[in-house]
């Protein structure tokens, strides 16, 4: 029999000086660290080619190495955050990615771009991965799944700013001033850290070697573990778009850098809407039930992509949107389950929630990268292939009895909502 957690909200600890809602609004500025640090940045892909006189594939590792080293930095800044506390583990990161992201605008070669982006990244995974822990620090139950919700909602407004604000720097500076911004987000988050109060209670007493220790201990536990390998898979198809979608744009269909950021943008507004569209649902439907018909809807649009994708540049944007809608519906519900697997080590479960997302993307990354002769065709079949292997091994594993299911009286979502608004 499945085994059912039934949570309740516990009493939240409140901040001096951001308020109920300024928090809330500052974790989705944390969780936004990595749109912010991406996708203000691709319109800027095929200029810097041509600044550096190089090749696609070079420049293309400024984006690989990024995520690479985020996902590494990631598994550090979460369990030293259980050890050391959340705010002093956001004052030095995000220190580490103002400097990063300071040297990127005077870097004078590819390779010292490179160089400078993995200081950025490194420092970037603080930001991300303490995020997820502080929501449950502070929240519980149906209140948590809100919070998330509304925080992944909020932090998709980065998607759909940040490239147009990228075509809009760059009508006007070159790629440096992609930097210059990068900079300033930099700082103002960590104005934001300083303003933050603890919210880590309980911290791990333990040696730092062993509070690193605990990754391992998290990575033993069957529940968890199961689900963040399926579930995160979908990131190999999604961040396969992230990167390639300037060069199939700008370079494949001849549009321009700003005309790209508006077809990025609205495809953003999507993922934007997916969390809230995830509130809703969850008030008729179990979310186990949203993840199945989301792997199911992710498929289809896998099909259309490789079908009517290659066709124009609307067409490829209208085939992406299911899989964006549907990929963000289940996020909230499908991180939620995966933390409620575990009674402690909440940083080092939020790392590698974070380095499993990271390093699958990264897969897809890599292999868009490659020099394939239609890299539409190949990014749909990465949709639809993910998407059924997802869905098999998903509801096989939902299943299981090991797996610790939640539910929630779904008559507190619309209360907790209003709480937050």
């Amino acid at each position: 029999m499945e085994n059912e957690i039934n949570t309740h909200d516990k009493k939240e600890k409140k901040q001096k000086y951001l308020g109920d809602k300024g928090f809330i609004i500052f974790i989705a500025f944390l969780s936004a660290f990595i749109p912010l640090s991406t996708d203000i940045y691709l319109p800027a892909l095929p200029r810097m080619v041509e600044s550096f006189n190089t090749s696609a594939s070079l420049v293309n590792l400024t984006l690989i190495f990024f995520f690479i080293f985020y996902a590494a930095g990631t598994l550090f800044w979460g369990p030293l955050s259980d050890k050391y506390g959340r705010r002093k583990v956001l004052l030095i990161g995000l220190s580490i990615y103002s400097v990063g992201s300071i040297l990127c605008i005077f870097a004078g070669s590819v390779y010292q771009l490179i160089f400078f982006r993995v200081l950025q990244s490194i420092g970037c995974g603080a930001a991300t991965a303490v995020a997820t822990a502080i929501v449950k620090d502070v929240y519980s139950g149906r209140r948590r799944v809100t919070i998330i919700a509304l925080v992944q909602s909020m932090g998709m407004l980065s998607p759909i700013i940040s490239p147009v604000l990228g075509a809009i720097i760059l009508s006007v500076l070159s790629w440096r001033g992609v930097f210059v911004v990068l900079s300033i987000i930099g700082l103002l988050a960590l104005v934001g850290s300083i303003a933050m109060e603890e919210t880590n209670e309980g911290r791990y007493t333990g040696s730092i070697f062993n509070s690193i220790g605990r990754l391992g201990v998290v990575a033993k536990n069957r529940s968890f573990i199961s689900l963040l390998i399926i579930l995160s898979m979908i990131s190999v198809a999604t961040m396969s778009y992230i990167s390639a979608s300037s060069y199939i744009f700008v370079d494949g269909f001849g549009l321009s850098e700003k005309v790209y950021s508006y077809y990025f943008a609205i495809n953003a507004v999507f993922f934007l809407l997916g969390p809230l569209l995830y509130i809703k649902l969850s008030k008729a439907y179990h979310s186990n039930s949203i993840i199945t018909a989301s792997y199911i809807v992710i498929s289809i649009s896998g099909v259309l992509i490789c079908t009517i994708g290659n066709l124009n540049p609307l067409l490829f944007a209208l085939s992406l949107i299911p899989a964006s809608l549907f990929g963000s519906i289940m996020a909230p519900a499908r991180t939620n389950l995966m933390l409620e697997q575990l009674q402690g080590d909440t940083g080092a479960a939020s790392s590698l929630i974070s380095c499993a997302m990271t390093l699958y993307g990264s897969i897809g990354m890599f292999i868009i990268s490659l020099n394939f002769s239609n890299k539409i065709v190949v990014m749909g079949l990465m949709y639809l292939v993910i998407g059924i292997v997802s869905l098999i091994a998903w509801l096989i594993i939902s299943k299981k009895p090991y797996i610790k299911q939640v539910t929630y009286h779904i008559d507190v979502a619309k209360e907790n909502l209003k709480r937050i608004l």
